[in-house]
């Protein structure tokens, strides 16, 4: 089965993927934090026991795990998957997980919160999303009463997801608004319209590879079709401007843009040898001409999906074994140099 990830039906260019998260508490305990590990063992068994056929709700095969009985390293590769956040993976009472096979709906128990819902899928699909949570959710609330509020909503462990519990999300492709000297301006500037938009692997030029996420700030006062259209709108503008710039370059500089795109190319191929930091910048470039037009591949190809692919845990993954600085950068030239689709 494909991964959601690796999926390339409906491409959209600058737009990489759409999330929606629920975080939910049984009122039957207290939040996690304040849990005895007997406690927090029970919790657990007790809510994967109710959702032991979630497969009834919607027919995807899901797998049951506990983290602590996963070993490190499948545990950082998931949080590269997103999957699992910082929080979660450092726990140390038990964490239930449940994941589908193709990794776009998860299921934590007795994370940051009792039960943390989220949905993935690629491109701009945050209503679509929505309705799958939304029926995730009820099928669990038939089976555990929430602690709500008439007046604030879902109480949950963080004050920030009080009200809707809700956090809907959408990762940008934007490698040339980015570069523009107002840029860091219009990030500071969005808490003003309810949205953050922070860079998925850094902050400003440290951000690699040129994935923003932007998402709702509240939780508390907006109901959750109002969160999924302030997020949409948000992402399709700023998916406008860049096109806008991107293609203004393209049009003044096309020469230096194919060059650029083709280099890319040419090194990802051939190189036996790339950091982190050059493949994720080489794929990013990689990526901005695949979406104009300047490279074309024989096959679809989701370059999303490589630069997941790249990063440490899931490239020690693949190669079986610990690997020292040098090695996963043998590694990742070789991964890429075996992935990389032909060229039309």
């Amino acid at each position: 089965m494909l991964k959601w990830f690796e999926q390339t039906e409906g491409h959209q260019p600058n737009i990489v993927s759409s999330r929606v998260r629920l975080v939910r508490n049984w009122d039957q305990y207290r939040f996690p934090k304040s849990l005895s590990a007997a406690e927090s063992e029970e919790l657990v068994k007790r809510l994967e026991y109710g959702l032991k056929d979630l497969k009834e709700l919607d027919g995807r095969e899901y797998e049951y795990a506990y983290l602590e009985e996963l070993d490190e390293l499948s545990r950082r590769a998931l949080r590269e998957r997103r999957i699992l956040n910082s929080s979660i993976l450092e726990k140390k009472d038990t964490v239930g997980l449940i994941v589908s096979g193709d990794e776009s709906v998860s299921v934590v128990l007795n994370g940051d919160d009792h039960i943390r819902m989220q949905l993935l899928s690629p491109g701009l699909h945050l209503n679509e999303l929505w309705k799958r949570a939304d029926a995730i959710d009820d099928y669990i609330n038939a089976r555990f009463s929430y602690a709500f509020d008439e007046k604030y909503g879902y109480l949950t462990s963080f004050p920030t997801n009080v009200g809707t519990g809700m956090r809907a999300s959408v990762t940008l492709h934007l490698p040339t608004l980015s570069m523009g000297k107002k840029f860091q301006n219009l990030v500071a500037d969005m808490s003003r319209f309810g949205v953050t938009l922070r860079g998925v692997y850094g902050e400003g030029s440290e951000n690699y590879g040129a994935l923003y996420e932007v998402a709702n700030q509240k939780t508390l006062g907006l109901s959750e079709k109002e969160i999924i259209d302030l997020v949409a709108q948000t992402a399709g503008q700023l998916n406008s401007q860049e096109h806008q710039v991107r293609t203004l370059a393209l049009n003044n500089h096309r020469l230096e843009r194919e060059d650029e795109a083709y280099k890319s190319y040419g090194v990802l191929k051939y190189a036996r040898r790339l950091s982190g930091k050059d493949a994720m910048i080489f794929l990013s470039q990689m990526m901005a001409g695949a979406d104009d037009g300047i490279l074309t591949f024989r096959e679809p190809c989701s370059i999303y999906r490589l630069m997941l692919g790249i990063q440490t845990a899931n490239l020690q993954k693949l190669s079986h074994k610990p690997l020292s600085k040098e090695e996963l950068d043998v590694a990742r030239a070789a991964y890429l140099r075996e992935e990389l689709p032909e060229l039309a």
